[in-house]
Parts: structure tokens; C-alpha cells; sequence
């Protein structure tokens, strides 16, 4: 894998359930508008909420594009925060998808180890950054719904080179153009973390 690539992937995911617009997407969407800085290719992907076909997606993101890592967002249905999430898990996944789908066994990989963390410290982009309008939280549970399955997939891809976001569904306060822009600062701060960790 070509650890000099100056790609970022960066997903969110589609409709589902109570969210026929996906508050992640549409932050994703103004992440892009926005950019990373002129050093930093962003490349975008709507991922759906759909166990075999994000494993497809997860999977061909790392193949092909080989980015320097990926960052998934996904809603957090009844948060007013956005949540940085640590790790991926891989066994748990009872509830099925939007196809009424779970994974054999409840688990991503069946070889796998129960837990894949993050090469980033979201401890410490918490610590490092503030976004006006919204607090960002730490966490070490992403759910065990499509979006832990995802994230857990990705480390084990991208060889822990992979983060996970929550944000908050959409509101009069809580709008894309914020999320997007919340994206941007945190995804910079990860960013720099790289940098560090490459001199």
C-alpha cells in the first residue's frame, strides 16, 4: 500500500429507517465543498446501510484507492453531539439491515480479533479542538449496527488507518453546513496526527 498517498476517503451513509436524508452524507457532502487543505485529495462515497454491500464498498475503498486513511460517518439517531469513535467490534451485529440481513454468526470476520483500534487518538483530537455550535465527545462503542461493522472492517483493511464519526441527525441548529464544517476541523486535527506520526 502506498503509505505517501495524499488521499482521503470519506463516507457517509444513505437513507434508512427514520432518516430518509442521512445527517452524515449530507455533512460529508459539505466536506467536500469545504476540502482539507490543498495538500489533501478528498474523495467522497455514499456507503448503505446494508451489511454485504458496505463490506463490498469498505473493501474496494482500500484496494483501489488506496487512501492515506478513510473516515466514516454515520448518524447517531438520538445524539445532539458529535462522537469520535476509538474502535471497531467485531462480534454483536443481531440487528439486521435495511435488506432484513445480519451477519452469520453476528460477527464481521469470523478469524478476526474482538477488537480493531484506531491508529488515531481520539482522545486527543477531542482534547485539541473546539467547534462553535456543537460538542464532540470520546467513545469506545460504535454500536453494533452497520456502522461499528463498517468501522471495524476498515481498520482491519487499512491496517488500523480508519476513524469513525457520529454526528447528530439534522435540526434548525444542527445543519449540514455546521456539521460539514465540524468535519473539516476534525478531520484536519486527525490529519495532523498523521504528520507526527510520519517524521
Amino acid at each position: 500500500m502506498d503509505s505517501n498517498s495524499n488521499t482521503v476517503v470519506v463516507t457517509g451513509f444513505g437513507p434508512f429507517g427514520r432518516h430518509p436524508v442521512n445527517s452524515s452524507w449530507e455533512a460529508v457532502k459539505e466536506l467536500s465543498n469545504l476540502g482539507l487543505g490543498k495538500d489533501v485529495v478528498v474523495q467522497i462515497l455514499q456507503l448503505h446501510v446494508a451489511y454485504k454491500k458496505t463490506k463490498e464498498q469498505v473493501s474496494k475503498i482500500w484496494e483501489t484507492l488506496q487512501p492515506q486513511f478513510t473516515v466514516h460517518v454515520g448518524v447517531a439517531s438520538s445524539s445532539k453531539a458529535i462522537i469520535l469513535e476509538q474502535c471497531g467490534r467485531n462480534r454483536g451485529y443481531k440487528d439486521a439491515d435495511i435488506c432484513g440481513f445480519s451477519p452469520e454468526g453476528g460477527v464481521c470476520l469470523s478469524d478476526g480479533p474482538d477488537v480493531i483500534e484506531s491508529t488515531i487518538s481520539m482522545k486527543a483530537v477531542c482534547k485539541n479542538i473546539s467547534v462553535n455550535g456543537i460538542q464532540v465527545l470520546f467513545s469506545r462503542d460504535a454500536g453494533r449496527y452497520v456502522c461499528d461493522y463498517t468501522y471495524y472492517l476498515s481498520l482491519h483493511y487499512g491496517n488500523g488507518c480508519a476513524a469513525f464519526i457520529h454526528v447528530p441527525p439534522l435540526s434548525n441548529l444542527l445543519t449540514a453546513d455546521l456539521l460539514g464544517r465540524a468535519l473539516q476541523i476534525i478531520i484536519q486535527e486527525m490529519l495532523k496526527q498523521f504528520g507526527k506520526a510520519r517524521e
